[in-house]
């Protein structure tokens, strides 16, 4: 598995947590699951 490491700005970052907490609830892993849907939507939408 590979390991990508990003700055965002804040409030970004504070809406990706707010969002990532909404829709999956909080658990171990989920910010990195919300990343990859998000990374996976982008892929797919470029094609």
């Amino acid at each position: 598995m590979g390991r990508i490491n990003v700055d965002l700005p804040d409030e970004l970052e504070k809406q990706l947590r707010i969002k990532t907490v909404q829709k999956f609830g909080g658990k171990k892993g989920d910010l990195s699951r919300a990343v990859e849907d998000a990374i996976k939507t982008w892929i797919l939408k470029e094609e």
